[in-house]
């Protein structure tokens, strides 16, 4: 490889995937304890309770999309959710096989002592920047997202 070659390839820690891959691995950490310790709830069960809260009713196709999940780790968590009594399991009024997914009273409690976690680890992650910045971080996460979907 010729020296010019060298200096235009980007080192592998230097990449946007491999940054955010690694910035995902280092929130992730600690969300893993904070959510059983602040909500008694796992990661994947609480992000799907903040999916339901935020956007209910789900079907379960919807709350794989939502939670960033697959259909079948989505349908797990909604059954756990249920099990749990945070979440109703209802027929789909317009598709006889479906269901839909909402808080019970109690995940409505629960819902807001996950978001009030979320906005914690928000903070946490991004309060080292100024609100300027992550304004305009927020927008170039919407403008990546938008041009990858």
């Amino acid at each position: 490889m010729t020296q010019s070659k060298e200096s235009s390839v980007a080192p592998l820690e230097r990449t946007l995937t491999y940054r955010l891959h690694r910035l995902h691995k280092l929130t992730d950490a600690d969300s893993q304890q904070a959510y059983p310790a602040q909500t008694g709830l796992s990661l994947s069960d609480g992000r799907c309770l903040a999916s339901i809260g935020n956007f209910e009713p789900l079907s379960v196709k919807d709350l794989a999309q939502r939670a960033n999940l697959n259909k079948s780790q989505a349908s797990r968590a909604a059954q756990s959710l249920v099990a749990q009594g945070l979440v109703l399991k209802d027929d789909h009024p317009g598709d006889g096989r479906g269901v839909v997914l909402s808080l019970t009273a109690q995940g409505r409690e629960t819902f807001k002592h996950t978001m009030t976690l979320i906005e914690q680890r928000n903070e946490a992650i991004f309060g080292c920047l100024t609100l300027h910045e992550q304004a305009h971080l927020s927008q170039l996460f919407d403008r990546l997202i938008a041009h990858a979907g």
